[in-house]
């Protein structure tokens, strides 16, 4: 990755919804659910309305309100976020219509992260709280809580059987990438093929030598390119939409209406050679698409890679 900040919770409810897909019609999903009026939020919070079974092995624990935290790559997950993640359970228990009409047997707690936060297992094997792991990269926390509670480390889940998962890591394997390639090409619905498109945008980013491998692989380079181009899509409308901004910034600056009418074709022009650049086409090949010279491209990009002021 180079340094270009990563939005991982997005892609991380997109995987928990192609994750239990298959009881999706019991589960109501709720982002960045609202604890009170405050700035308390749960990453995400899943309802299973019907109480039942979820079939997924990560969802084995759920009851009938689960709430879920993500952590990103760089975040930590020491004790303290693990009680407060506990702590945002209590909080939505205690914030019921009436009183006790949330039952503690019916709040769950998961967490998620990529890599075993080895320091927290190792808090709890000191202090003797017993784990269980029922399953490849399930943990199930049997003490110190008041709430069923999990860790899951995408990292040791069965790739296969969690593929939207394990694909949100800096770190994957070629057959990983091929596997989740392979997936999102099985996919039919238009809401499951968006989740991906979230999940597979990320995977690129953060595995961009990986990705520029597969994309000169002559087997794989129609696939990538025909499964990325609803993403490519959406990432150059938006390069062109922050380009215009900045033209109108740069006319207005200037005062001049020819410094406005250049400034919004420059920023234009740096926008879609910004999609195309984080797609890992090469410069020869953006100079094509955009009918520019490659020293030009090449100009845009070392300027975009310069620091800001």
């Amino acid at each position: 990755m180079d340094g270009r900040e990563i939005q991982w919770h997005p892609p991380y409810i997109a995987a928990m919804n192609l994750e239990l897909g298959e009881d999706r019609d019991k589960l109501i999903f709720i982002p960045e659910y609202t604890l009170n009026t405050g700035a308390l939020k749960i990453d995400l919070f899943m309802e299973n309305k019907q109480n039942g079974s979820v079939r997924n092995e990560i969802g084995k624990i759920f009851r009938r309100y689960n709430i879920v935290e993500f952590k990103s790559p760089n975040d930590m997950l020491g004790i303290d976020a693990f009680i407060k993640a506990q702590g945002y359970a209590c909080l939505f228990k205690s914030y019921g219509e009436r009183a006790d009409s949330r039952k503690m047997d019916e709040v769950t707690v998961s967490l998620i992260r990529q890599a075993k936060p080895d320091k927290l297992f190792s808090y709890f094997k000191e202090h003797g709280v017993a784990v269980e792991s029922p399953s490849k990269g399930i943990y199930y926390i049997k003490e110190m809580v008041l709430f069923p509670t999990q860790i899951i480390v995408a990292k040791e889940l069965d790739s296969e059987r969690h593929r939207w998962l394990c694909g949100l890591s800096g770190q994957l394997a070629e057959q990983d990438l091929r596997g989740l390639l392979t997936s999102i090409s099985c996919l039919k619905g238009k809401m499951e093929k968006e989740y991906a498109d979230s999940i597979l945008e990320v995977a690129l980013k953060a595995n961009k030598e990986l990705a520029e491998k597969l994309r000169r692989d002559s087997s794989m380079s129609k696939t990538l390119l025909e499964i990325m181009e609803p993403v490519l899509a959406e990432v150059k409308q938006e390069c062109m939409r922050e380009g215009l901004e900045e033209g109108r910034r740069v006319g207005r600056k200037e005062g001049r209406k020819e410094g406005r009418k250049e400034g919004r074709k420059e920023g234009r022009k740096e926008g879609m050679v910004y999609a195309y650049y984080e797609m890992n086409l090469s410069t020869n090949e953006i100079a094509q698409k955009l009918q520019l010279t490659e020293k030009e491209v090449l100009g845009i990009i070392q300027k975009m890679d310069e620091p800001s002021e």
